[in-house]
């Protein structure tokens, strides 16, 4: 006997699939915004984000992780055989850029849409949920 409806292994199979895509649109699109506003409009309140310990001009670090947002953006909406490690390569620079976040707490510094401090630490916990989802959504 043949399960149709929200027990069957298809339509299990079909939900989980329709929400990785969900997902890596909107992972997608979120970085692509970011990475544009990492270039343009936020470019000064991101700069506030990299530690002091980062060599170079914070300006560079911020125009360079903004393209590499962009570049993880498109790739997240765009790729198809090499989306698993599209979602392994995210992973890694959101890890990458996670003692930013930490700077940012520990300094009391304000950014766009963190401004207070309760917001800076909130923002401590998304950032391993985000790298869950990078990965939970390129795989198979």
């Amino acid at each position: 006997m043949t399960q149709v409806g929200p027990q069957s292994t298809a339509y299990t199979r079909r939900m989980a699939s329709t929400s990785r895509s969900l997902t890596r649109a909107v992972l997608g699109g979120a970085l692509l915004f970011t990475g544009v506003a990492h270039l343009t409009f936020g470019r000064r309140g991101f700069r506030v984000a990299v530690p002091d310990w980062v060599p170079g001009d914070p300006d560079t670090t911020v125009v360079a992780s903004g393209v590499v947002e962009i570049a993880l953006g498109a790739a997240m909406l765009l790729a198809r055989r090499r989306r698993r490690a599209v979602g392994r390569l995210l992973a890694l620079f959101l890890a990458a850029v996670f003692p930013g976040n930490v700077s940012q707490w520990t300094h009391h510094r304000t950014a766009p849409g963190l401004d207070t401090e309760m917001k800076r630490f909130g923002r401590l916990f998304l950032q391993p949920v985000l790298m869950l989802l990078a990965v939970w959504s390129t795989r198979r």
